[in-house]
C-alpha cells in the first residue's frame, strides 16, 4: 500500500478521473468506482450507424487550464490532444433578423464584427475585454484555485486594490453591465449568452462572469479532434498509467463512517471515513477500505443518499433554498447531406429573451417554470471540423435547448419514442433550426435521431431535480458562497466536480481535482500547483496517455 494511505473516488467524470490520476500520481493508493459502464460522466459518447456523438461538452475554453492539468502529469495537451482552430468561432441566427453573426479567432477581427453591426462597438468591446481580462487573471490567480480555507487570498494588495471594481461587479447583473456598454440587441445577447454555460440568465449571474467573453473573444474556440471522448479518453489513460484501478459497473450504495472521539471541543467533524460499500451489476454487495473518500459524483446524491442524515452537510432542506440551474433537452442526430449553414457552433437566440430565461429558470424562488415557446437554443455540427464523427457524405448534429430543470418533463429516446414534452421540445427545435437557418428539408434528412431530458440525467447521472449543469453561478452559489469541497461532519470525506467549488464546465472540473489535492497536501494557498506531481517524472516525455 502507498506510504499516503488508500483514496476511493465515487464517480467516473472528468472530476472523477482528473482527481484519481492526481492523487496517484502524487503517491496515493487510488481506487475509481463508477456506476455505468462508460467513462466520462456527462462527457460521454454514443453511436449509430457511423455517427459518433459527445453526449455532453462541447466546447473547449480556458485552454491554459488543460495544458497545466497535463502538465502535472508530466505531459501537455498539445501531446495528448489535436487541438483545431475554429473559424469562425461560433455563428449566431437571431429571430427576426436575416443574417447572422460570426465571430472570428482573433480580437481585432471581432471588434471589425462588433463595428459593423453598432458604430462605437468595437472601441466598447476592447474596454470590455480589457476588463475582462484583467478579471480573468485576477480570478485564476485568486479565487480558481483555492478552498477559500484562509483569508489570505481575499487579502491580497492585487485583490484589495481592486476592491471597489470587484464589489461592483458582483452586486452587478451581467446584463446590465453589457448594456452599459452596448445598445444593439444583438451585441447584448452574444455578451451574455454565457449564462446559460454558468447555469444562469444574464440579468442572475454576476457581471464578473464576464470575464468569459474574454475565451472566445479574445482566445478564439479550439476542438479536440475525435470530439471530446478523445479528452476523456486521455484521462482514462492517464489514471491507468499512473496505477489507479477503475472499476465499472459499481454502484456505490453508502460512504462506511466511523465515530470520531469527542475530544475536539470546537470540531464540526463527527466521525471520519472508513471506505465505501458498493453493488456490482450482479448484484453482488462489496466493501473497500479508504483513508479518504472522495465524491465525484453529484453532491446531492452523495450527501443525501449516501450519508446518514447527522452526517451530512448539505442535507434536503439545504437543497430547498438552492438554484439548480436549467434543464435541457439534448438532440442527438444524424443529417443525411451536407449542412454549410450551421458552423460548427451556432445558436440561435430569441427576441424576448428574458422572457424565455424566466420560463427556464422561473422567478426568484424559482417557481412559475415552464418551458418556452420559442426557445433559444445551441447547435455542435463538429462534423464541420472532424470526419470521424459522422460517415461521409453526412452530418453529426447535436441541439441543446435549455428547459426547467424539472424530472417530470420525462426521458428522451430513440426514433421519437421518448415521453411527450421532450419529444415536442425537439420537433420544435428541429422545426427552428430549419425555418431560420435556411434548410426546409432538414427533417426528412434526419436518419439518426436520439432525445435525452431531465428524467435522464437524474436516472443515469443522478443529477439533481434533473440539472443539465449543476448549481447556477448566481452570486449566493459563487466562489466562496458554492458549497465546499470537503464535509464539514466527515473527517476524510472530500468533493469534487461541477456541484461544488469552484463550478461549472470541464476546466472547473479540472480545477476542482487539483482543490482536492491540495487538501490532502495541505496547501491552503491560492493559485495553481506549480510543480509537476513526483510519480509524474517517470511518464514525461514518455506518451504513456497514447
Amino acid at each position: 500500500m502507498s506510504a499516503r494511505g488508500r483514496v476511493v473516488v465515487v464517480g467516473g467524470g472528468v472530476a472523477g478521473l482528473a482527481t484519481s490520476a492526481l492523487l496517484a500520481a502524487d503517491g496515493w493508493e487510488v481506487e475509481l468506482l463508477e456506476q455505468r459502464e462508460e467513462l466520462g460522466g456527462r462527457a460521454g459518447s454514443w453511436s449509430k450507424d457511423g455517427f459518433r456523438f459527445d453526449t455532453g461538452p462541447s466546447w473547449y475554453l480556458m485552454p491554459e487550464v488543460f495544458d497545466h492539468f497535463y502538465r502535472l502529469l508530466g505531459t501537455s495537451a498539445e501531446h495528448e490532444l489535436d487541438l483545431r482552430v475554429l473559424d469562425p468561432g461560433y455563428r449566431v441566427y437571431f429571430e427576426g433578423e436575416a443574417t447572422p453573426l460570426e465571430t472570428r479567432v482573433r480580437r481585432t477581427d471581432n471588434r471589425e464584427v462588433f463595428e459593423r453591426v453598432e458604430p462605437g462597438a468595437g472601441a466598447a468591446l476592447d474596454a470590455y475585454l480589457d476588463q475582462a481580462d484583467e478579471t480573468y487573471r485576477l480570478a485564476v490567480d485568486h479565487f480558481l484555485y483555492t478552498s477559500f480555507q484562509r483569508l489570505d487570498d481575499l487579502l491580497h494588495r492585487d485583490v484589495l486594490r481592486r476592491a471597489p471594481q470587484l464589489v461592483t461587479l458582483l452586486l452587478r447583473s451581467l446584463r446590465r453591465h453589457v448594456e452599459s456598454s452596448f445598445s444593439d440587441r444583438r451585441l447584448r445577447q452574444v455578451l451574455g449568452y454565457p449564462a446559460v454555460f454558468l447555469g444562469g440568465s444574464p440579468e442572475r449571474i454576476p457581471a464578473l462572469y464576464s470575464l468569459m467573453s474574454r475565451m472566445d473573444l479574445d482566445d478564439g474556440v479550439l476542438y479536440p479532434q475525435g470530439g471530446f471522448s478523445a479528452f476523456v479518453d486521455t484521462l482514462v489513460a492517464l489514471a491507468e498509467a499512473h496505477g489507479v484501478t477503475i472499476r465499472t459497473g459499481a454502484t456505490v450504495t453508502s460512504v462506511d463512517t466511523v465515530p470520531l472521539p469527542r475530544t475536539r471541543r470546537w470540531s464540526r467533524r463527527r466521525a471520519e471515513v472508513c471506505g465505501v460499500a458498493y453493488r456490482t451489476v450482479d448484484g453482488t454487495e462489496h466493501r473497500t477500505r479508504a483513508d479518504v473518500v472522495v465524491g465525484a459524483a453529484d453532491l446531492h446524491y452523495m450527501e443525501t443518499r449516501l450519508l446518514p442524515k447527522d452526517l451530512q452537510t448539505y442535507p434536503e432542506s439545504w437543497w430547498r433554498r438552492r438554484d439548480p440551474g436549467p434543464g435541457a433537452v439534448l438532440l442527438y442526430l444524424g443529417v443525411e447531406g451536407g449542412l454549410p449553414e450551421l458552423a460548427h457552433h451556432t445558436m440561435f437566440f430569441t427576441e424576448d429573451w428574458e422572457t424565455n430565461f424566466n420560463g427556464v429558470l422561473g422567478d426568484a424562488r424559482g417557481r412559475g417554470k415552464y418551458v418556452p415557446d420559442p426557445a433559444s437554443s445551441y447547435v455542435c455540427r463538429p462534423s464541420a471540423t472532424d470526419p470521424s464523427v459522422a460517415p461521409d457524405g453526412s452530418e453529426n448534429v447535436f441541439v441543446l435547448v435549455p428547459v426547467p430543470a424539472d424530472v417530470e418533463l420525462g426521458r428522451g429516446g430513440l426514433d421519437g419514442a421518448g415521453d411527450p414534452a421532450v419529444e415536442k421540445v425537439a420537433d420544435a427545435a428541429i422545426a427552428q433550426l430549419a425555418s431560420w437557418a435556411g434548410i426546409p428539408d432538414l427533417a426528412e434528412r434526419i436518419v439518426v435521431r436520439r432525445t435525452v431530458g431531465p428524467g435522464d440525467f437524474a436516472a443515469d447521472l443522478n443529477a439533481w431535480s434533473g440539472t443539465m449543469l449543476g448549481p447556477g453561478h448566481r452570486l449566493s452559489q459563487s466562489a466562496f458562497f458554492r458549497a465546499t469541497n470537503a464535509s464539514r461532519r466527515v473527517e476524510g470525506l472530500l468533493y469534487a466536480g461541477g456541484s461544488t467549488m469552484p463550478g461549472i464546465g470541464l476546466p472547473m472540473c479540472l480545477i476542482s481535482a487539483e482543490l482536492v489535492l491540495k487538501r490532502l497536501r495541505g496547501d491552503r494557498r491560492g493559485g495553481m500547483v506549480t510543480t509537476p506531481l513526483p510519480g509524474a517524472r517517470t511518464l514525461a516525455g514518455a506518451g504513456a496517455a497514447r
